[in-house]
């Protein structure tokens, strides 16, 4: 029989024979889910779980190498499988096979057991799966936090044996166990009235009260506290010699107030919110938590998000809709966690206060904190009572207010995560993100009426688009437009364009979103602080930890520790790729907060930063074409870090992510001055750019290049970036404009820098071919080639023939184009460069099908579509797809042609290729004719066949 083991040492058994799980690491991605079986544990949750603050770089890939090992292990259980769903992994299982879902489910048993023997029994299987610490031998955070939380849940289970057993008459059994337990818990007041019980029942009432008067002193001298209210009710009990106590009934006191029972039934909700909208699946999430019968014994739901992001309003209208299912009442308290006036409210102020509400007589309260807590959760643990707990600051505050049963269901909003309330107490975490639009729209038209919405949309896009969904912010400026009815919705969009995130401001702070961001930000730490206001001023629209890493100028480990910080603290967003994003409300005052730093400390993180995009972008572009130009890089400054990717499938993969920051570094470095290295981003993203046909980024970039390269004094930076320029402009067919470009650089080179004429002669045979004269073409292609051998760079030489060649064969020079190529190809495989061997294969594929030598133009076309992809370039995977599908149509292959033409669109339309999907469309529309025309040349063939039989 297959079992899956966490209460020990992480193991899995196939009938008598312990599979083999794997390392540490591998045995914590297996706990991880076993803990969660049948439920999806999201990936970022598992890289938690498994690594902690130390993630590694390729942690995802990792995880995956580990979780494909474990499926092998367990491949034996057969009723096991971890399958993926949607962000995450799931471990599908019969919780029996798990010792840790055996354990509870038999404590359930136990629990709902009409027999006391029944009940012990059950509860001694259940410990007896226990073989030692929980995840025995892993150490991370996670299973620290866990392997407690599994200890107390043990922990109980000892105790509710012990009541059984007591129950049962097994007092004596029980009093060395009791004895050794009191000694080692000397303040649980549990245990010490278990050991009472006992020591009464084997007729030792004078120990009994003896003991009691220990423990009384101790609580006074350590705690400053009495014994709580269910040990003094036992000891006075056991004082009159209470026939109940000595020969049998509840083994353990439970606080049951003798008099003053509560008879009040709490209606505390506030008022619901009169312009909710949306929220729909957070809606049926909470309902669900409580749908749910496995949910455990009190239902939680964490609502989490920044402050203003509506966590109150959804709790509190959720509430109001379900009222029926709590019949016996519903208390609220705001717990102040963010609050511009004070502390946090101390939990046994609320526990004071949720007594009070529910008619305890004051006489009944005992005075210390545990003990009012026990109070209450004995006096709601058969109530169907919803427990609303508002604005919590951590999870310490949240703990004594939780109720004791099965009956109750607990609401907790706060800006924090609550990790430990999720972790030890099953909380269910719901996150809370932004308004759509149409939401937005409709919060605003419900405020101020559709017609005012209506008549003005134009503003009132643009109002949405400045709040982004951010309901504070919509609610702000729907007070002010409520209050002002005659004032144009235009006039508050010109407010905010001009004043920012001022315009939200007000008087009152609960509806100014700078002093609800900034009740946030005072519960941070200084170092959170300045992390906070650093991020608000990174470049692009999200940040990656080696990118926050130079920003700070902190280590990895030290950064992302202050990051997932301020994720609990609901001031930053991770993706599942584990990038960091603030709202632009939250970033813009974040920003804000830098004008306090010191004179030069926000220029340097932006130097830093600037300087980890620039030179691991040169990292990257070298790794994408190792033959390319170089360009000479100052020494990133200190702290900068930058990363070097492992090759091809890195870079590219790195680019393709980081791309939105490059841009608005280079930005950055333009708008600081930083002219160098404004030129030098451009370089770096030219071959990326090139491959992934961002032809609009690529002229922009270059742009800014041609600015910053005329504050220079330097020649080598002009030409270059005239070159550059002058390509961009012919790759949007700008044709004018790009021979400009490139005769200025022609003009430049020939007096400083007569070696980089090669280079500019082969943009300029590119840039003629595209304007439709390929004698200027071939004519530059054959200059260039002559400067590259003068040279002696082999690279580049093949290049030059392989361009030579192609351009010959569009002027009808068929053996010259292909003397040209072979000897490219050669080159090119010589040197390894397989961009430009695949750039070849297709210039000897199109002279094989131009000389109708299809079948060879074919296989020259195949080799070459493997190595563009292989190096990730999709332009010229499109271009190559549509050129292969000609000599396939000349062969009469009419289904092979569809199938590389249709996969030609599909890129070209993804690449915004207009001109490119309008050609192909009518590829296919004639290939189409020509299967007609073949089908209907067989027909005529098959008739003339026949008649001649």
């Amino acid at each position: 029989m297959a079992e899956l083991r966490v209460l020990g040492p992480v193991e899995a058994w196939a009938g008598d024979r312990r599979l083999d799980v794997g390392h540490a690491r591998q045995q914590c991605v297996l706990a991880a889910l076993l803990v969660d079986a049948n439920r999806v544990v999201a990936v970022d949750q598992l890289l938690d779980r498994v690594w902690g603050d130390r993630v590694p770089h390729r942690g995802k890939g990792n995880l995956h190498s580990y979780v494909s090992r474990l499926r092998t292990a367990l491949a034996d259980l057969g009723d096991v499988a971890i399958v993926h769903r949607s962000g995450g992994w799931v471990l599908e299982v019969d919780p029996d096979r798990v010792d840790l879902h055996r354990f509870r489910g038999l404590l359930d048993r136990a629990r709902s057991a009409p027999d006391p023997a029944l009940g012990l029994a059950a509860v001694q299987r259940a410990l007896g799966l226990w073989r030692g610490e929980a995840f025995t031998g892993l150490e991370t955070a996670w299973t620290a936090t866990a392997r407690e939380a599994l200890a107390a849940e043990r922990w109980t289970a000892e105790l509710e044996r012990t009541d059984l057993a007591l129950a049962l008459g097994h007092h004596l059994d029980l009093l060395p166990e009791l004895a050794e337990r009191v000694r080692a818990h000397p303040l649980d007041e549990r245990v010490a009235g278990q050991y009472l019980l006992a020591l009464a029942r084997g007729g030792r009432q004078a120990a009994a009260l003896s003991h009691y008067e220990v423990v009384r002193a101790r609580l006074a001298d350590e705690l400053g506290t009495d014994p709580g209210l269910a040990l003094r009710d036992l000891h006075q009990r056991i004082l009159a010699a209470d026939p109940a106590v000595l020969a049998g009934g509840p083994a353990a006191p439970t606080p049951t107030p003798a008099t003053g029972t509560p008879v009040a039934v709490p209606r505390q909700l506030p008022a619901p919110p009169g312009a909710f909208i949306g929220r729909a699946d957070e809606l049926a999430a909470l309902t669900a938590a409580l749908d749910d019968v496995d949910a455990g014994t009190v239902v939680i739901s964490a609502i989490g998000g920044a402050g203003g992001i509506g966590k109150t309003w959804l709790a509190l209208h959720w509430a109001h809709e379900h009222l029926d299912r709590f019949p016996d009442g519903q208390l609220f308290v705001d717990l102040r966690g963010f609050s511009p006036d004070g502390e946090p409210m101390p939990a046994s102020v609320a526990v004071r206060g949720f007594l009070d509400a529910l008619g305890v007589e004051p006489g009944r309260i005992p005075t210390a904190p545990e003990s009012q807590a026990a109070l209450l959760r004995g006096l709601v643990a058969d109530k169907r009572i919803l427990l609303v707990l508002d604005n919590a600051a951590d999870t310490r505050q949240v703990v004594p207010l939780l109720p004791g049963g099965e009956s109750c269901t607990v609401l907790v909003t706060s800006r924090s995560r609550l990790l430990g309330l999720m972790t030890a107490h099953g909380a269910r975490h719901l996150n809370l993100d932004v308004l759509t639009d149409d939401e937005s729209r409709a919060l605003l038209a419900r405020r101020l009426g559709a017609a005012r919405v209506a008549a003005e949309a134009g503003a009132v896009e643009e109002l949405i688009a400045f709040c982004k969904g951010f309901p504070l912010a919509l609610g702000v400026i729907a007070a002010r437009a409520h209050g002002h009815p005659h004032l144009p919705l235009a006039t508050l969009a010109a407010e905010l364009r001009e004043l920012g995130l001022d315009a939200l401001a007000d008087s009152d702070p609960a509806a100014s979103l700078p002093a609800v961001l900034s009740w946030s930000h005072r519960a941070l730490t200084a170092e959170q602080q300045w992390v906070f206001g650093l991020l608000g001023i990174a470049p692009g629209p999200d940040t990656g930890l080696p990118a926050a890493a130079a920003l700070t100028g902190l280590p990895p480990v030290e950064v992302g520790k202050v990051l997932r910080g301020l994720e609990q603290a609901s001031l930053l967003t991770r993706d599942s790729r584990g990038r960091y994003a603030m709202h632009d409300l939250v970033r813009a005052y974040a920003a804000d907060t830098t004008e306090e730093l010191p004179p030069g400390e926000r220029d340097a993180a932006l130097r830093r930063v600037v300087d980890f995009y620039l030179h691991t972008a040169h990292a990257a572009d070298r790794a994408l074409d190792p033959h390319r130009e170089t360009v000479p890089l100052d020494p990133p400054v200190p702290g900068a870090d930058p990363w070097t990717p492992a090759g091809t499938e890195d870079a590219l993969a790195w680019f393709d992510t980081e791309q939105p920051g490059l841009l608005a570094a280079q930005q950055a470095a333009a708008a600081a001055g930083w002219h160098q290295a404004v030129w030098q981003l451009a370089w770096a993203l030219t071959t990326f750019h090139n491959r992934r046909g961002h032809l609009s980024e690529q002229l922009v970039v270059w742009r800014a290049g041609l600015t910053a390269a005329e504050r220079l004094d330097s020649p080598s930076a002009r030409i270059r970036v005239h070159r550059n320029l002058g390509r961009a402009h012919a790759a949007l067919r700008q044709h004018e404009e790009a021979v400009e470009h490139l005769d200025r650089a022609l003009a430049l080179a020939e007096r400083h820098e007569p070696t980089t004429q090669a280079h500019i002669h082969q943009v300029l045979a590119w840039t003629w071919s595209r304007r439709g004269d390929e004698r200027r073409a071939l004519e530059h292609a054959t200059r260039s080639l002559g400067f590259y051998r003068a040279l002696g760079n082999p690279a580049w030489e093949a290049n030059a023939l392989n361009m030579v060649g192609w351009y010959a064969a569009q002027n009808g020079e068929h053996d010259r184009a292909r003397e040209h190529c072979r000897a490219a190809l050669d080159l090119h495989r010589r040197h390894h460069n397989p961009e430009g061997e695949a750039d070849t294969l297709d210039s000897l594929a199109y002279i094989d099908h131009e000389t109708g030598r299809h079948e060879q133009a074919v296989e020259h076309y195949r080799q070459a579509l493997v190595l563009f992809r292989r190096i990730g370039n999709t332009v010229q995977v499109a271009d190559t797809l549509e050129h292969l599908g000609r000599p396939c149509a000349a062969l009469g292959r009419y289904e092979e042609a569809r199938e590389v033409w249709e996969e030609a669109l599909e890129l070209f339309r993804a690449q915004d290729r207009a001109d490119d999907v309008e050609r192909v469309r009518g590829e296919l529309e004639g290939l189409g004719a020509a299967e007609r025309e073949a089908e209907g040349a067989e027909g005529d063939a098959g008739e003339a066949e026949n008649a001649v039989r």
